[in-house]
């Protein structure tokens, strides 16, 4: 008993465990290199911290900041001023009011970092020579082009639709499509122009011409860290080292060597940190380790998913065939959740789930529904009437004829269900990675970023063999569970 008392005494006395400094990352290769930079900073000077990367845009990290998902994220000021603080009063130009609404809403900012990654507009030398292109207003004459934007420029405030605007360019016609695949789409001469970011590396590789904003549309954007206010103070002072410590030239330089060069971001991030005496581990992970990783990873949120959504879709499914009329509007509302787009859905689950794991299941569990009701539901209204008759007639109370005779001869098409709706979660799961959920869209994510075709089918091969055994291992199962006289 006193042994009992005083581990009890101790472990109540023993300190927390410090939670890992979370640092988040854009979906692009420049903020990706910033937090292996800040991750790697925190760990040389001895605190913990993880890097969860490309977790999307500008909203999704604003946000998980704000909800403490994450504690620290690479942001710019034109994104604060002109997007996320729009609505804050004052001169946010100025720093003192920025610092202001930022302390207003928890965060911080550990100062710039030294350099500024401005939009532009670029066409590649010979369209620009050809059309007599100097700058963006020298577009509006050439009505005829096709312009190609990064989906978010698309729909940022001060992005194309300023654009547009004030250099009136209505007439144009623009499609959104990934910031790294527009720049080999301007290479390929499909599109003639698109948005560039001014630190960009491929900017000198594709020998494209930057036109002329000589009307001032793009605000500055100066790179910073944004953290939580109520980080410990040493996590705060470490980051801090950063200020002014990362000039354009170096930062291009940076971008090159990942997107150009191929070099991991760790290790690009670890040799940048090597020039300001610190220095970082990087930890290099074989091929192999790698996809065991994220077939673990993606297992956990197709099983979790599914098992719940086969607790959920078959009752539903029987509520539908035993009550035609409820039956409706079950079906009814099951069909509606499936048309929803996967990524309006995980971008609506973050403010209540949170970033990772949690959305990107509740996500794969509303498209698991569908399939799994209306088989059940087809399943159990298909079996002839006379068989139904047969077990009333034997004295069957329901609920045992539901449970020894309906559901039996329903197995078959219970089982078509479910397995459909394991084979596209394997598939739909890879979108799971935009908002940090880990799997095989990771690497197929991180390879159409760099370019890089091997990891692309690093994630997209485990990802087609997986779903081609779930299918087989179903059939199998299906097999032996529908009664002999059945099959």
């Amino acid at each position: 008993m006193r042994l009992a008392t005083v581990a009890l005494a101790l472990l109540v006395a023993a300190p927390a465990a410090a939670e890992p400094v979370r640092v988040g990352s854009k979906k692009f290769t420049e903020s990706v290199i910033l937090g292996e930079i800040a991750a790697g900073l925190l760990r040389a000077t001895g605190a913990e911290a993880e890097h969860r990367r490309e977790l999307g845009g500008s909203r999704i990290l604003w946000n998980a900041l704000l909800s403490g998902e994450i504690d620290v994220y690479p942001e710019y000021t034109g994104t604060l001023i002109q997007e996320l603080l729009a609505d804050a009063p004052g001169d946010l130009s100025d720093p003192a009011v920025l610092s202001a609404a930022l302390a207003s809403r928890g965060l911080a900012s550990t100062g710039r970092l030294g350099f500024e990654n401005t939009y532009a507009i670029g066409v590649r030398q010979d369209l620009a020579e050809q059309r007599s292109l100097r700058s963006i207003g020298d577009l509006a004459a050439h009505p005829k082009l096709a312009l190609g934007f990064s989906n978010e420029f698309m729909e940022r405030e001060d992005g194309w639709p300023r654009v547009r605007s004030t250099y009136g360019l209505e007439a144009l016609n623009a499609q959104g499509l990934d910031h790294d695949l527009a720049y080999r789409a301007l290479a390929a001469g499909e599109i003639a122009a698109t948005d560039l970011y001014s630190t960009d590396a491929e900017i000198a590789h594709y020998d494209l011409r930057v036109l002329q904003d000589d009307r001032r549309v793009f605000p500055e954007y100066q790179a910073l860290l944004l953290v939580r206010a109520d980080l410990d103070p040493a996590v705060l002072e470490a980051l801090a080292r950063l200020r002014g410590a990362i000039p354009p030239q170096t930062m291009i330089g940076l971008n090159a060597r990942a997107k150009l060069e191929r070099v991991p971001e760790a290790r690009v991030a670890a040799d940048f940190l090597a020039t300001l005496d610190v220095t970082a581990d990087v930890v290099e992970t074989g091929r192999a380790a790698r996809v065991l990783s994220t077939t673990v990873d993606h297992l956990e949120l197709v099983l979790v998913s599914l098992i719940a959504a086969i607790l959920v879709a078959i009752p539903l499914g029987i509520v539908a065939a035993r009550r035609p009329r409820l039956g409706q509007w079950v079906l009814g509302g099951v069909g509606v959740l499936q048309t929803i787009p996967s990524l309006a859905l995980l971008v609506v689950l973050i403010p209540i789930l949170g970033i990772g794991a949690p959305p990107a299941i509740a996500a794969l569990f509303v498209y698991s529904l569908l399939p799994i009701v209306r088989n059940t539901h087809a399943g159990l209204t298909g079996i002839p009437t006379p068989l139904i008759e047969s077990a009333v007639a034997l004295g069957l109370p329901p609920h045992a004829r539901l449970r020894r005779v309906e559901l039996p001869l329903a197995a078959g098409s219970i089982l078509a269900g479910i397995k459909t709706s394991a084979v596209i979660n394997v598939g739909t799961a890879t979108l799971g990675a935009l908002i940090g959920a880990g799997g095989y869209g990771q690497p197929i994510l991180t390879g159409i970023r760099l370019d890089d075709t091997g990891l692309i089918l690093e994630g997209a091969v485990p990802a087609a063999v997986l779903a081609l055994l779930v299918q087989g291992a179903f059939e199998i199962a299906e097999r032996a569970w529908t009664p002999r006289g059945l099959r």
